[in-house]
């Protein structure tokens, strides 16, 4: 079953001869529990996608669903509240509020539900991404790689459907992007969310499941698939 699913979706900017299609018909489903990799270059529509299908912005046309609920037909409040239960954000910038620490970072989408925290489950996952002695820092004090966990911590701690991430990797080194990659695979599996993943970079969304490539506004070619074997490898 589709979790997440695009119908027709564009998005224009300007008119007439300054008229931008940073999509143009783009026809995807992903499915629940997978890992999927959507890969493009610098002005692609790669980011303009996730935005839409995060809910962060609206189209010029088309359809995005998202557990069955077409989002074009939400209030502007209902839709701020589906997505804050439904949707985890992983952006490049790490996007944490500088006043708060660690763990009142990771649980703020939450308290601004009005829901209770799961206090287990948050220290499952500080354990699972090795911040459980970071819990009382401020994100000034972290390495870039810290604050990228927090906000992987973040996404997750709401306990939603589906994680949405942006370029986490864009500030970090080959090996610190490489230990987010395996956070994001883990935690997929762990925690049964379906991760959707936004790269430039080919070596990294090879450890997805799914490749999507988006040129120029539109799917380019055909998913990608690929299957684990036993050692971890890709085949």
């Amino acid at each position: 079953m589709s979790i997440l699913r695009t119908r027709e979706l564009k998005k224009y900017y300007g008119e007439g001869e300054n008229l931008t299609k940073a999509l143009d018909g783009v026809d995807i489903a992903i499915e629940k529990g997978e890992f999927t990799a959507i890969v493009g270059t610098s002005g692609s529509g790669k980011s303009t996608l996730l935005n839409l299908m995060g809910g962060l912005d609206t189209p010029t046309a088309g359809s995005v669903e998202v557990e069955g609920v077409e989002l074009s037909r939400l209030s502007a409040d209902r839709l701020t509240v589906f997505r804050r239960q439904q949707i985890g954000f992983v952006f490049q910038n790490y996007n944490l509020v500088p006043i708060l620490n660690v763990y009142e970072n990771i649980i703020l989408p939450i308290r601004l539900d009005g829901a209770k925290v799961d206090t287990r489950h948050v220290e499952t996952i500080l354990s699972l991404l090795h911040l459980e002695n970071k819990a009382d820092s401020l994100p000034n004090t972290l390495s870039g790689g810290q604050q990228q966990r927090v906000a992987l911590a973040r996404a997750l701690a709401a306990k939603p459907s589906i994680i949405l991430a942006d370029e986490p990797t864009g500030n970090l080194d080959s090996r610190t992007s490489g230990e987010v990659m395996g956070l994001l695979q883990r935690s997929g599996k762990q925690f049964a969310q379906t991760i959707v993943l936004i790269t430039h970079n080919d070596e990294l969304a090879q450890m997805a499941d799914h490749i999507i490539r988006i040129e120029d506004g539109k799917v380019r070619q055909p998913v990608q698939q690929y299957r684990r074997i036993v050692n971890g490898g890709w085949i």
